[in-house]
């Protein structure tokens, strides 16, 4: 997945400022090794087959709130794309309000842009990059090289959980407390080809896509589950190819506030931006 690809087509608004600072200062490296531990192990507090069926456990979950952060790390700079909104899991949207870093140079502030996440299509107003204010910009996010998984600079907290479908080498690592509530820590690495052949329909088409681009199909994550089996916390490390370097990318979702009701309303067709939108 090259960055300058994505730029092109018009999604990288948040990672393409991010790399920015992280360009410019080298970062390199392989991404993170897959955790150990035996396929299929679950150990007390559970088992795989309970991370893979997070998402579908969210589906009955029917909502809740959301925080994002896209994390990029190079040397001693550090680099993170913070989001807070809600998801509606029955229909598979979200609205996330997306806050950026200034530039390498620590100067432009950037406005929070609001996105909303459907199956299949990302819209983000205050794009910036030569895009109205008042208009919307769409995007199919089944022509990106991640699938939209780093960047609209925030994982689609349903396609975060549909990751885990394709979980493999599985440990339980144990109890901890989130937010004043116990929830059993998993840990392991998900292939996302594999979680793009078992996904639902309305995730197949963009973790398909997202297969094809990363560098490693192999992601390691944290999963954190409630004593219902909610998906409380998700922790993706990502690894993709910029100007010939590798760049790890670590994605990270908390979710909290089951049932809270999520409105998301598309935009009318006539405030969707048609022009040209600049890199």
């Amino acid at each position: 997945m090259v960055v300058q690809q994505h730029v092109r087509r018009g999604g990288a608004f948040a990672v393409a400022a991010a790399v920015a600072v992280v360009t410019a200062t080298g970062c390199s490296g392989g991404g993170a090794a897959a955790e150990e531990g035996r396929s299929g192990a679950g150990g007390a507090g559970g088992s795989a087959d309970e991370v893979r069926s997070a998402a579908d456990t969210l589906a009955e979950a029917g909502s809740s709130k959301a925080r994002t952060s896209l994390e990029m790390a190079s040397g001693g700079t550090r680099v993170t794309i913070r989001g807070e909104g809600g998801y509606d899991f029955e229909r598979g949207m979200g609205r996330l309000r997306v806050v950026l870093p200034p530039d390498a140079a620590g100067e432009d502030e950037h406005k929070p842009i609001t996105e909303l996440l459907t199956p299949g299509a990302l819209y983000m107003k205050n794009r910036g990059a030569g895009v109205p204010a008042d208009k919307w910009v769409r995007v199919d996010t089944t022509t990106l090289d991640d699938g939209n998984l780093v960047t609209g600079g925030a994982t689609d907290p349903l396609a975060a959980a549909a990751l885990l479908r394709g979980a493999d080498r599985v440990t339980y690592v144990g109890d901890v407390e989130l937010a004043g509530q116990k929830v059993r820590h998993f840990r392991g690495t998900t292939d996302i080809g594999r979680a793009a052949r078992v996904a639902e329909p309305h995730a197949r088409a963009s973790l398909t896509a997202a297969a094809k681009g990363f560098v490693k199909g192999a992601v390691p994550f944290d999963a954190y589950l409630d004593d219902q089996g909610r998906l409380r916390k998700v922790k993706h490390r990502f690894t993709f190819a910029n100007e010939g370097s590798t760049v790890d990318v670590t994605s990270t979702t908390v979710l909290f506030d089951f049932g809270e009701r999520v409105v998301v309303r598309l935009p009318d067709k006539r405030d969707i931006y048609a022009g040209k939108v600049e890199a």
